[in-house]
C-alpha cells in the first residue's frame, strides 16, 4: 500500500467501512435513505465504482473487495469527493452476501473482469458457478439486473453457460447472446488498453425473473 492508501484508512474507513461482523445490512440506516442498492463484487482499485457511484447520485452502492491497496484508494477518493452514496466491505464475498445482504434487497448487481483462472485445472476456482449465481439470484429484487463482464473469450462462454442454465435468469439481449456495454458500466484504461491489442470485451446482461 502506498503511504496515501494507508492514510485513507484513519481519515476514511469510518464514514466508507462496513464490518461482516456487523451482520445484517440495513440500507435504510446506513444510507439514511431509501435508494436502489447496487453491489459489485471485486472493484479492484474502485475507479469505475467510484465513476459509476458518482454518476449515479440517485443510487446506494456497495462493493466487496478483498485487497487492502484497492479499497484504500476507492476510500480516499471517495472521501476527497465527499461521496455519500458508497460504502465499502472489505471481507470475503460470499461471507458477506450469506450474512449481511438480505433476500430481494438487490436491484443491480455487478462482477467486471474477475481472475479468469485461465488454466484449465484452475477453472473450478473461478467464482461464477451454478451455487454462486443462485446466491445472487436470492438476492437481487424481481426485477433485478446481473451483470457481468470479462476479457477472457474463454471465460464469457462459462459465464454464459452457467447463466443460462439458471431458471430464474433471462438474458435481456436474447438466449445465448452476449450484450454491449451498458452505459452505466465505464470503460477502463485497462479496457482500452486490450481492445488497442486486439483483445474483446463480453459483457453479460440478466434480469431476475
Amino acid at each position: 500500500m502506498t503511504e496515501g492508501q494507508r492514510r485513507a484508512f484513519d481519515n476514511y474507513w469510518g464514514a466508507y467501512g462496513l464490518s461482516l461482523f456487523d451482520g445484517p445490512l440495513e440500507p435504510r440506516a446506513v444510507f439514511r435513505r431509501e435508494a436502489p442498492l447496487v453491489l459489485e463484487i471485486g472493484f479492484g482499485m474502485g475507479d469505475s465504482l467510484l465513476a459509476m457511484a458518482e454518476a449515479e447520485p440517485d443510487k446506494d452502492f456497495i462493493g466487496i473487495e478483498v485487497h487492502p491497496p484497492g479499497v484504500g484508494r476507492l476510500i480516499n477518493n471517495a472521501g476527497k469527493l465527499g461521496l455519500k452514496n458508497l460504502r465499502v466491505y472489505m471481507a470475503d464475498a460470499v461471507d458477506v452476501l450469506n450474512d449481511c445482504i438480505a433476500d430481494g434487497s438487490l436491484d443491480r448487481f455487478q462482477l467486471y473482469f474477475p481472475d479468469p483462472w485461465h488454466k484449465k485445472k484452475h477453472h473450478k476456482r473461478r467464482i461464477v458457478q451454478p451455487e454462486f449465481v443462485r446466491l445472487i439470484c436470492a438476492k437481487l429484487k424481481a426485477g433485478g439486473l446481473l451483470h457481468m463482464a470479462t476479457d477472457w473469450e474463454n471465460y464469457a462462454e462459462h459465464m454464459l453457460e452457467v447463466l443460462e442454465a439458471e431458471p430464474l435468469l433471462e438474458n435481456t439481449a436474447g438466449k445465448n447472446r452476449y450484450s454491449g456495454r451498458p452505459e452505466f458500466r465505464p470503460e477502463t484504461k485497462f479496457e482500452r488498453r486490450g481492445q488497442r491489442l486486439g483483445h474483446g470485451v463480453w459483457d453479460l446482461l440478466y434480469r431476475r425473473r
